[in-house]
C-alpha cells in the first residue's frame, strides 16, 4: 500500500479539523504532522520532508477569498517543488478551485469532507509520485543506468529522450568524470540502432600516425607493420553508433580528414583506392570549453556544424544538489555487493561532508571515494572519517619539489606537476603539451606516485 511510507503535513487554523485528520491518517501513513499557524509552514518543510501537504485556503475568519492559501501554495512550490499540495476550503467556490489547480495544486477538497474521498485522493497522488519518481531518479536501458533527480539532470533526460530515437549527430559537453560515456551509451541504447554495434574511440589519445589507420582501417602492406587487412572503427560501427570521445583534442589536420568522411559518408582504408560506404550515427564528446570549440584557429566551424546537430551539456556534480545522496546510496550498495559486505548505513554528517566537497573529479571521484570507504571501514556504518578525498588535482597543489634541483627525475616530475595543474588534471591535454602519449604520462604518474 503506497500510504505506508508517506509523510503528510496538515495546515489548518481549526483545531478540530487538525484532530480529525490526524486521527484519520495516523493508522494509515508513516508520519502525520499538524500545524495551526501558517507562518510556521516554512520552518516545518525545511525541517522535514513531506510527500503531501493538506493546506487550508483561509486562515482569517473575516476574509474568505482563498488568497492566503494561494500565497502559501506558491511558497511551498518554490521551496519544495516535489511536494504535492491538496487545497481545502469550506467555501465551494469552483473558480477558486480552478485557480488553485492552475497554480500547481495536486487536488482540491471541500469541507466537510468524506473520509473515503480524502484517502482515495492521497492514494492517487502517492501512486502518481511513485511512478514519476521512478522515471525521474534514473534513466534506464538494457545496459545503462543514469541516476539523477536534480533539475539539471532532468533537463539532460528530457533532451536525451527526444534525441535518442533520431539519427541526429550529438555533441556531449562536460567536465571530466561527469558521465559523458554513460550518456553516449544511453543515446545508443534508446535508439533504433540499439541492436547494432556501439563503437567507442578515444580520438584524443590517438597519435597522428594512428588516427587514420584506427578510424579508417588499412590494407595489408599499407605500411611496415600492416601484415593483414584491418577494418577501421567507422566500418566496425556500420549500421550502429560511433562514439568519438575527446573530439576537442584532435589536430586541425585530423579534423579535415574526419570532415571529409562525414561529408561523403565513405571511408578509404590506407593502402586502398576503393571507398567503403558507411551508415553510422555519430556521437562526440569533449571536456573542452565551448569557447575553445568556437575558436576557428583551434577547431573548424564546418566540422562543428557536422557533429553538433544537438548538444547535451552534462552538469558537474557540484551543481547537482540532492543527486549526491542518491548516487552515494547507489555506489555504496554496489560496492557492498562487490566486496561481500553487509548493507551500509550513513552516520550523521556523512552525506553533509560529501555535499560540502566540490568534487573536481565529479561522479568518477565520488565513486572512487565511496569504494575506498567501503573497503577500509570497520563495521557497517560509514562515518565522516571514512571519507578521504584525493585526486590528481589535489596532488598537484599539495606536493612540492625543489625547483632548483638539476636531478633529471626531479625536473621531469616538476614539469608533469606543473602541466597537470595548468590543465586541472586533464591527462589528455597534459600529455599533449608534454609531447608524450596518455599511456606514457600514466606510466610516469605511477613511477612518481602522483
Amino acid at each position: 500500500m503506497v500510504l505506508k511510507n508517506a509523510s503528510i503535513l496538515v495546515i489548518d487554523d481549526d483545531a478540530d479539523v487538525l484532530t480529525a485528520l490526524r486521527l484519520l491518517l495516523k493508522p494509515l501513513v508513516k508520519h502525520v504532522v499538524t500545524e495551526k499557524n501558517p507562518n510556521n509552514i516554512i520552518a516545518q518543510i525545511e525541517k522535514s520532508h513531506y510527500d503531501i501537504i493538506i493546506l487550508d485556503m483561509n486562515f482569517t475568519a473575516i476574509v474568505n477569498t482563498g488568497n492566503e492559501g494561494i500565497f502559501w501554495l506558491n511558497k511551498i512550490q518554490k521551496l519544495k517543488p516535489d511536494t504535492s499540495v491538496i487545497l481545502m476550503t469550506a467555501y465551494a467556490d469552483i473558480d477558486l478551485a480552478i485557480r488553485g489547480l492552475k497554480e500547481g495544486a495536486s487536488d482540491f477538497l471541500m469541507k466537510p469532507w468524506k473520509n473515503e474521498k480524502i484517502i482515495e485522493t492521497i492514494k492517487t497522488i502517492l501512486s502518481q509520485k511513485t511512478s514519476n519518481n521512478k522515471k525521474q531518479k534514473t534513466l534506464n536501458s538494457d545496459t545503462v543506468e543514469i541516476i539523477g533527480e536534480s533539475d539539471a539532470m532532468q533537463d539532460v533526460f528530457v533532451k536525451l529522450k527526444k534525441v535518442a530515437p533520431t539519427d541526429a549527430n550529438v555533441l556531449i559537453l562536460g567536465e571530466n568524470g561527469t558521465g559523458k560515456d554513460l550518456i553516449a551509451r544511453a543515446l545508443h541504447e534508446n535508439s533504433n540502432r540499439k541492436d547494432k554495434p556501439f563503437i567507442k574511440v578515444d580520438v584524443g589519445a590517438l597519435t597522428s600516425s594512428l588516427f587514420e589507420s584506427e578510424l579508417f582501417g588499412y590494407k595489408k602492406g599499407a605500411f611496415t607493420d600492416a601484415r593483414e587487412d584491418r577494418e577501421g572503427r567507422f566500418e566496425a560501427a556500420n549500421g550502429g553508433t560511433l562514439f568519438l570521445d575527446e573530439i576537442g583534442n584532435i589536430t586541425l589536420g585530423q579534423q579535415v580528414r574526419l570532415l571529409t568522411v562525414l561529408q561523403n559518408r565513405q571511408v578509404t582504408p590506407l593502402g586502398s583506392n576503393e571507398s567503403i560506404d558507411i551508415d553510422i550515427r555519430l556521437i562526440c564528446a569533449t571536456n573542452v570549453d565551448p569557447k575553445t570549440l568556437a575558436d576557428e584557429s583551434k577547431f573548424r566551424k564546418d566540422l562543428i556544424y557536422r557533429i553538433n546537430t544537438v548538444d547535451i551539456i552534462i552538469p558537474p556534480l557540484r551543481q547537482r544538489g540532492t543527486d549526491i545522496t542518491e548516487l552515494s546510496r547507489h555506489f555504496v550498495s554496489m560496492y557492498a555487493e562487490k566486496y561481500n559486505r553487509n548493507p551500509f548505513t550513513f552516520d550523521t554528517g556523512f552525506i553533509s561532508k560529501l555535499k560540502k566537497h566540490d568534487f573536481p573529479g565529479n561522479v568518477r571521484e565520488l565513486q572512487y571515494v565511496l569504494e575506498r570507504a567501503v573497503i577500509m571501514t570497520d563495521g557497517n556504518v560509514l562515518k565522516i572519517d571514512d571519507l578521504v578525498f584525493s585526486s590528481i588535482e589535489r596532488s598537484t597543489t599539495t606536493k612540492s619539489i625543489e625547483t632548483n634541483s638539476l636531478n633529471l627525475d626531479d625536473i621531469e616530475k616538476n614539469a608533469i606537476l606543473t602541466v597537470l595543474e595548468k590543465h586541472k588534471g586533464n591527462v589528455s591535454k597534459s600529455a599533449k603539451e608534454l609531447g608524450i602519449t596518455r599511456a606514457a604520462l600514466y606510466r610516469r604518474l605511477e613511477k612518481y606516485e602522483l
